[in-house]
């Protein structure tokens, strides 16, 4: 079960893009590390080359990169801060999520 799912509301807690906030728009896993793209954070830009068969005009394009896991931590809209997250069993035996700092349920 991950921690970070897509459609959650991150911020980030380290780095170029510290304070930032955005939801998540993808989560990458791969050889055992894993990394987010998130709305607005970690932008960089591309050179594009243009290609008439797809409609794509060349130019530079600017995109979201990936950013690593460990660099995010949900943001609690209740409380207005951020909060790690940990993985705990409910009363029927499902695996839920839930802030650390608060101890509420994440939905």
């Amino acid at each position: 079960m991950n921690k970070i799912k897509v459609g959650d509301e991150v911020q980030v807690i380290c780095g170029r893009d510290k304070g930032k906030r955005g939801k998540v728009s993808k989560v990458i896993t791969s050889n055992g590390s894993k990394k987010l793209i998130v709305q607005g954070v970690q932008l960089v830009k591309k050179h594009v080359k243009p290609d008439p068969q797809r409609e794509i005009k060349g130019g530079i394009v600017e995109k979201e990169s990936m950013i690593d896991i460990s660099n995010v931590a949900l943001f609690d809209a209740n409380t207005g801060k951020v909060s790690k997250v940990g993985i705990k069993l409910n009363d029927d035996g499902k695996k839920v999520r839930f802030l650390k700092s608060t101890n509420q349920v994440i939905e």
